[in-house]
């Protein structure tokens, strides 16, 4: 029998023994692993085509970015055109030059070549380069070269065509300036023949426009030369004429702006409808119809335009001008910046007219704009309980949003402006003038108090 520390002591040293022979053993199993870890790593041969494929994809957008296209929007470019990455770059860089020899705005050609990346082909450029070198006497502007380009690459028109269609135009008697609009605004008229642009000038003659005011037509708006005649423009006319308006008014009113001629038929009686069922003010009423009824309706179809592109559909858009009408009396700038303010600042989807037509009648520098800035400085200061919807924003009263938001928080008074400390209240009228209206007091005659006495002793 061993005594029982020395038994102890033995387990010890071997337990301490086999656990080392057993990291010995696990590290020398693993040693081999790594040896051909590396070694597969190091005779494997890198993903050519994937790395080539990539530094040529940061090649071409770094030749963009050269030439003045933002950062930002190369990469989606690039990677979504793919014929770049199959394309010679010292090509592209040769295109791009040819690109800005024409002298097109920056932002015009960013667009241009965004819109239109086929555009880059080489071969494509050098034999238009020529043609408008050829056709500089007729003082080709780079504007017309943009919209000319594009219409040449999407419908694959050859540059001898375009050449034909600038005699065909000359011919006709247009001035340089109406060519150059035309071209500039409907590219498409170098694929139409002579005869169908003659047709179109007879037919505005016919319902008496002068021929010099055909120019001034095709120069305000150049889609006038590509008009269909039978199913277009003539049911157009009939439709003014049956609703009451004369030759004399209809021409005058295209020759004023031509861009009626953009009225879709049926839309004229629509807008008018319209109209005739507005329930506003009369002072308002009186400014929409200040320059007629024609003018009245084609100024509704463009604000109609103008919400449905923005995502509006039109029954929505016909919804918001009625509730609204003071949106008929902005101009159409003023209502774009407004919708981009709703959109890009205030994070509102334009489908929120429908609710709150009220925010395109205010006005955007005294009342939208303030109030924003004041609901903003709430928001992230922690000042507000619950939301506020854009409801919340517009249709409440100054004095009513005033005594909610901005008179509890001193700070927020300069950002409102209105029923503000630092603002100066001015009477409508002088102080005084109240002294002015006051009666007379006219003394009594004796005759006066006579007759008094005996009205009031008969009625005694």
């Amino acid at each position: 029998m061993y005594p029982p520390s020395w038994t102890w002591s033995m387990a010890t040293k071997i337990l301490e023994t086999r656990t080392l022979l057993h990291c010995f053993v696990a590290s020398s199993k693993r040693k081999p692993n790594f040896l051909n870890a590396r070694s597969h790593f190091l005779s494997t041969k890198p993903n050519t085509p994937h790395v080539s494929q990539y530094r040529k994809q940061i090649s071409v957008a770094n030749l963009f970015q050269r030439y003045g296209f933002p950062p930002s929007q190369l990469h989606s470019f690039v990677s979504t055109n793919h014929f770049l990455m199959n394309s010679n770059l010292h090509d592209i860089e040769k295109s791009l030059a040819i690109l800005l020899s024409f002298k097109i705005p920056h932002k015009l050609l960013v667009s241009l070549v965004t819109e239109c990346p086929g555009i880059l082909e080489f071969g494509f450029l050098k034999k238009w380069e020529v043609c408008f070198l050829k056709s500089k006497d007729l003082s080709i502007s780079p504007l017309v070269i943009k919209s000319v380009l594009a219409h040449a690459k999407r419908f694959q028109i050859d540059p001898d065509g375009f050449s034909k269609s600038l005699k065909v135009l000359k011919g006709l008697g247009f001035s340089e300036v109406t060519m150059r609009k035309v071209l500039e605004g409907f590219p498409r008229v170098i694929t139409m023949k002579k005869s169908e642009i003659h047709r179109r000038i007879e037919f505005y003659m016919q319902i008496g426009i002068p021929r010099h005011e055909v120019d001034w037509v095709l120069n305000l708006y150049p889609e006038a030369a590509g008009l269909a005649i039978e199913n277009r423009l003539m049911p157009l006319i009939h439709e003014f004429e049956d609703l009451g308006f004369g030759k004399e008014l209809i021409t005058k009113e295209i020759i004023r702006d031509p861009r009626i001629l953009s009225l879709e038929v049926g839309e004229l009686s629509k807008c008018l409808e319209l109209l005739s069922s507005l329930k506003c003010r009369e002072p308002i009423k009186l400014r929409i119809f200040s320059d007629g009824p024609i003018r009245a309706g084609f100024e509704v179809k463009l604000r109609i335009d103008c919400l449905c592109k923005h995502g509006l559909i039109r029954r929505e858009a016909l919804k918001v001008l009625w509730k609204e009408p003071r949106v008929i009396i902005y101009d159409v700038e003023e209502i774009e910046k407004k919708i981009k303010f709703l959109v890009n600042t205030m994070a509102f989807d334009c489908v929120c007219l429908v609710e709150v037509p009220e925010y395109l009648g205010v006005s955007f520098d005294k009342q939208i704009v303030p109030r924003y800035n004041v609901i903003e400085y709430l928001r992230a200061k922690g000042g507000l309980g619950d939301e506020v919807t854009l409801k919340g924003m517009i249709k409440l009263s100054r004095l009513k949003f005033y005594n909610l938001y901005v008179k509890p928080y001193p700070e927020c008074s300069k950002m409102f402006g209105r029923f503000s400390g630092d603002v100066e209240v001015r009477n409508r009228h002088p102080a005084g003038l109240w002294k002015l209206f006051k009666p007379q007091m006219n003394s009594d005659s004796k005759e006066d108090v006579k007759n008094m006495k005996s009205f009031m002793e008969g009625l005694v």
